[in-house]
């Protein structure tokens, strides 16, 4: 499923399969030299997050991302990780420290090497183990979940508005923040970040909405 969601992505993002337009899923399935079953449940999970919507008779059409969608998504990460990022600077424990300096080196050496889809896992990692940190497993799911939607969605700020190199450079207070014991400049730095990165991701997600106005979306929602 993930070979068929992967592929579904790429199509969209190369201008291969463009919204508006009836696909077939059958034709897909050839398309991509895959059995129906993993293409169908590919597009069902693409269908939940609302990349794409079914239509009659295996037919299907690809959504543009709403703004309000991820302002959504941002407003609940807001409440979830400045919170996590506090708890985990109150008591950084060694183990929390050699994880976080060993996720950084690894994101660092993506940037280096220009790869977008490794550092962005990195970046999950880095987020998720401060979630795990702060001992809410259930936030910690709720964020990966959300953050799995808007990867499905096709959202990301890199290459677009700022380089890997802007990204990774906005988690390096985080971190020392983290590392230094200090709550609440732990708290501060993670919002300044997920606040910069929501706020660019909606205004993307306008340019595609004519009439749409990113910042009243956002300041309802965030702020």
């Amino acid at each position: 499923m993930e070979q068929a969601i992967a592929a579904v992505r790429a199509a969209i993002d190369a201008g291969r399969m463009r919204p508006g337009v009836k696909y077939s899923a059958y034709q897909l399935a050839d398309t991509l030299g895959m059995s129906r079953t993993p293409v169908r449940d590919a597009l069902l999970r693409l269908e939940e997050v609302g990349v794409i919507k079914f239509e009659a008779r295996q037919g299907f059409r690809i959504l543009l991302p709403q703004p309000h969608e991820i302002a959504e998504i941002f407003a609940v990460r807001l409440a979830l990780e400045v919170p996590a990022a506090r708890r985990a600077a109150a008591t950084p424990g060694p183990a929390l420290l050699h994880s976080l300096a060993d996720q950084r080196a690894r994101m660092r050496d993506a940037v280096a090497a220009a790869d977008e889809s490794t550092f962005a896992r990195t970046d999950f990692g880095l987020h998720d183990l401060i979630l795990a940190a702060a001992g809410n497993a259930r936030s910690r799911a709720i964020v990966a979940t959300l953050r799995e939607t808007t990867r499905l969605l096709g959202a990301s700020t890199a290459d677009h508005t700022r380089t890997l190199a802007d990204i990774d450079a906005e988690h390096t207070p985080i971190v020392t923040a983290i590392t230094a014991g200090d709550p609440d400049a732990a708290a501060a730095t993670m919002r300044a970040h997920l606040l910069a990165t929501g706020r660019l991701l909606v205004r993307q997600a306008a340019r595609t909405h004519p009439g749409v106005d990113p910042d009243h979306i956002w300041s309802t929602l965030i702020e």
